[in-house]
């Protein structure tokens, strides 16, 4: 059997054939986000300097997500200055594993 083809098997209902259409779009749906997603990521770094430090890279970051900067600025308000630096010291070496 080649790969691609499927074994011939009982003829879905027309329930059956509903759900599995629903799954087809949603796969195909996902497949796009994902492509969208990846040529985001390609621009992006295109337009990144190079050899631009981290200081720069997050400057551009919240540029780009004003909204990620007001919930970082909300954040601080909120909860305070040194609970967000406690808070930093233990996501920001997370984020800088897995930022790419």
């Amino acid at each position: 059997m080649s790969a691609g083809t499927r074994s011939e098997g009982p003829t879905p209902t027309p329930e059956q054939q509903a759900v599995l259409d629903r799954i087809a779009a949603q796969r195909q749906r996902l497949r796009a986000r994902h492509e969208a997603r990846q040529q985001a990521r390609a621009q992006a770094a295109a337009q990144m300097p190079e050899g631009a430090s981290g200081v720069l890279q997050a400057l551009l970051y919240l540029r780009q997500h004003p909204l990620a900067a007001a919930a970082g600025v909300a954040a601080v308000l909120v909860i305070g200055p040194r609970r967000c630096l406690r808070w930093a010291g233990v996501a920001l070496p997370w984020l800088l594993r897995n930022w790419r």
